[in-house]
């Protein structure tokens, strides 16, 4: 069986690059599903599913993996990376900015059918902004002002970061799996937990997934937390190294299988260059308008439905 990871980089041949494409891993994790995934029946559908699966993928000189095999809305990725970053959890807020990959799991019927009728429509519950910033501070509603309450793991991460000593630490930990509130969650968190690392001045990120939608959440993932990566470097002084990449449950809906059958085919290209254009003293203060993306050159957008 083709084991994905490092070694998966010798099976791709490059159609247009004389040097292996981190992208490779992706798409060799499609294959590895197709060839060798059981069909599952869900929660939310029929999967063809596999358990277990890493990828590497450098961000230095640079570098952000915006897969290049289908065009990624990074805009769409990156405004929901800041809104989690300010730990807001009010899909209303996204909504205004005309992002729209919550409105599922925002709506009336989904928090009703989650036994959270107690909640307003678009209030997400204590998610992934919620434990980012104020974890297990106990949650009202979207509208409440829960500044210092709860841990502020980002600000912890940024602190230890910033100091020459703390930098190196082992425990630098960002966890949205918070059990006590699970239940109050429109959906429980699928990136779980992810640790930041320096060696040499450099910044790495792993990344642990417990449920990876390949198609669809996968390619913004992967967008997402290494653009964290590059922020947070760029906010502490450091530079971004490496986006590592570990996935539980690693699935693609039924329905998506002829979509990526496809995308296998896709010519590659180089991985665009992301700037992150001021450096500011609150991280609560980084948004779209900070961020410049040069040679971001992909094949076409390709359409899949996201499930609930």
């Amino acid at each position: 069986m083709l084991k994905i990871g490092l070694e998966s980089l010798k099976y791709g041949e490059s159609k247009n690059l004389e040097d292996k494409h981190d992208e490779y891993q992706y798409i060799n994790l499609i294959k590895h599903i197709l060839d060798y995934g059981t069909m599952i029946e869900g929660r939310n559908g029929k999967t063809l599913t596999i358990y277990g699966s890493s990828m590497h993928f450098s961000l230095e000189n640079n570098t952000w993996p915006l897969l290049t095999s289908k065009k990624v809305a990074w805009k769409t990725c990156a405004k929901e990376l800041f809104w989690f970053l300010k730990g807001s959890t009010s899909n209303n807020e996204l909504q205004e900015q005309n992002v729209h990959i919550w409105d599922g799991n925002g709506s009336r019927e989904f928090l009703d059918s989650r036994g959270l009728t107690h909640l307003e429509e678009n209030d997400l519950g204590p998610i992934y902004g919620h434990q980012w910033r104020f974890f297990n501070a106990p949650y009202k509603n979207c509208n409440t002002d829960y500044n210092n309450k709860g841990i502020d793991q980002i600000n912890y991460i940024i602190d230890s970061l910033k100091d020459p000593k703390e930098r190196y630490s082992r425990r630098l930990i960002l966890s949205a799996w918070n059990p006590q509130q699970l239940d109050e969650m429109a959906l429980p968190p699928c990136h779980v937990l992810a640790q930041f690392n320096v060696i040499d001045n450099k910044l790495s990120c792993s990344l642990y997934q417990r449920s990876g939608d390949v198609g669809l959440g996968v390619p913004f993932n992967i967008a997402s937390y290494s653009l964290l990566t590059h922020i947070i470097a760029k906010h502490c002084d450091l530079e971004a190294n490496e986006f590592i990449y570990h996935l539980g449950n690693c699935h693609i809906y039924d329905d998506h299988i002829e979509q990526l059958k496809k995308q296998l085919d896709n010519v590659l290209y180089p991985f665009p260059k992301i700037s992150i254009l001021e450096k500011y003293d609150n991280i609560n203060s980084y948004s779209i308008k900070d961020i410049k993306v040069e040679k971001y050159e992909c094949n076409n957008v390709i359409k899949m439905e996201m499930r609930k």
